[in-house]
């Protein structure tokens, strides 16, 4: 498994990297809709829907919010689709502190999977844009890969070292919390040494970046955990197969989608 997982690792890298650096901002957001719509079609599996034409239906869906979204940037309206992104978030916070009970009492009924869906995956889609758009655009990306893989990271070798009390044992068993506060601390290190590089020496307040990077690596988890639970919701253990050794495209990108409109958001914010 683990050979798969670094061979699959190793392909994927340059195919994704290559777009961020070459690509003008509208190819990639293009480009990117591509895994976002193969992460729709895997999420009308945890949705529960069967029949090809209703899946291919919502991929259109999200397709048509995706163009909406990108018109709502050329706009400068794509603050409000940001907050709507994050918003969610806070919202699947209070789902996974509420589970199973929450969806034993009202499991999320099919329109609202549908909306969850297009709030996990639209706005994060353009926040990796508007990422890109901004000075030193790649840069900014490769920023929030760190912090999530970081957190990752770290919190897979602290929790293998010092995991005893579990983050959220109903949703993911696995998880635990001295795992997250090594990610944690591992993520804001490499925030800390990579950022002048990014957003240049001297150009920013360090106070709102950290606290935003510490939001972020908080809201990756989120992430993480929100995909957890709709599989265990679904009673699977990935969410697509196309990967090997890591499972869907959503099992690999679901930390990116919580944390990209978030961090895109905080730097608008802040003015960085």
């Amino acid at each position: 498994m683990l050979k798969q997982r670094v061979v699959t690792a190793l392909i994927l890298l340059p195919l994704i990297l290559g777009p961020i650096i070459w690509f003008p901002t509208p190819w990639l957001y293009v480009f990117l809709a591509g895994p976002g719509l193969i992460a729709a079609w895997e999420w009308t599996a945890l949705m529960g829907l069967v029949t090809s034409t209703v899946r291919f239906g919502y991929l259109a869906l999200v397709a048509a919010f995706l163009a909406l979204a990108w018109y709502a940037a050329t706009l400068d309206r794509a603050v409000g689709v940001l907050v709507l992104g994050a918003a969610w978030w806070v919202h699947a916070l209070r789902l996974i502190s509420g589970y199973p009970d929450n969806f034993r009492r009202r499991p999320p009924a099919l329109a609202t999977m549908a909306v969850y869906g297009l709030l996990m995956l639209v706005p994060a889609l353009l926040g990796l844009a508007l990422l890109h758009g901004a000075a030193n655009g790649p840069r900014r990306i490769f920023f929030l890969f760190e912090l999530v893989w970081m957190a990752d990271i770290g919190a897979y070798f602290a929790g293998r070292r010092f995991g005893r009390r579990k983050l959220a044992v109903e949703v993911s068993p696995g998880k635990s919390v001295e795992g997250a506060i090594g990610g944690f601390v591992a993520a804001m290190l490499v925030a800390a040494l990579s950022a002048p590089w990014v957003f240049g020496a001297g150009r920013f307040d360090w106070l709102p970046l950290l606290l935003l990077c510490a939001l972020v690596i908080g809201v990756s988890i989120i992430g993480d955990l929100t995909e957890s639970l709709f599989k265990r919701h679904r009673g699977v253990k990935d969410s697509g197969t196309l990967l090997p050794g890591h499972g869907g495209v959503l099992d690999r990108v679901d930390s990116v989608l919580a944390a990209a409109p978030v961090l895109a958001l905080g730097l608008l914010l802040a003015g960085i």
